[in-house]
């Protein structure tokens, strides 16, 4: 079973930007899709970006041209490089592929 560690949160003004990084224990080079979720305070946890084998992306609405996800097989890393941060981008953040556990996420403090 490939875990999964969070890093790069942190408290951050708003309009500052962070680099979150997700380092998989075993290879991602086969998982097709990578996911970063958040769950802030009170609400359910939301997928805000998703990344393929081919490089291919997708994002949330609330955070289309301010994230950017990257993978990096060789490294079994993934990357989620947030700018123009909000307070509403305040959450604990979480990257998942298919049939892995939650890791224990990286908090992601935006003060206005």
């Amino acid at each position: 079973q490939v875990q999964l560690v969070e890093s790069g949160g942190g408290l951050v003004q708003a309009g500052g930007s962070l680099r979150l990084s997700c380092a998989a224990s075993g290879s991602i080079f086969s998982i097709n899709v990578m996911g970063w979720y958040r769950q802030a305070p009170g609400k359910q946890r939301e997928l805000v970006a998703a990344i393929n084998s081919g490089g291919g992306t997708d994002y949330a609405d609330s955070v289309k041209d301010r994230f950017t996800v990257s993978r990096n097989n060789a490294k079994n890393t993934v990357y989620l490089q947030m700018n123009s941060l909000k307070p509403e981008d305040t959450a604990v953040y979480y990257c998942k592929g298919p049939m892995m556990d939650w890791g224990q996420g990286t908090q992601v403090t935006v003060s206005s």
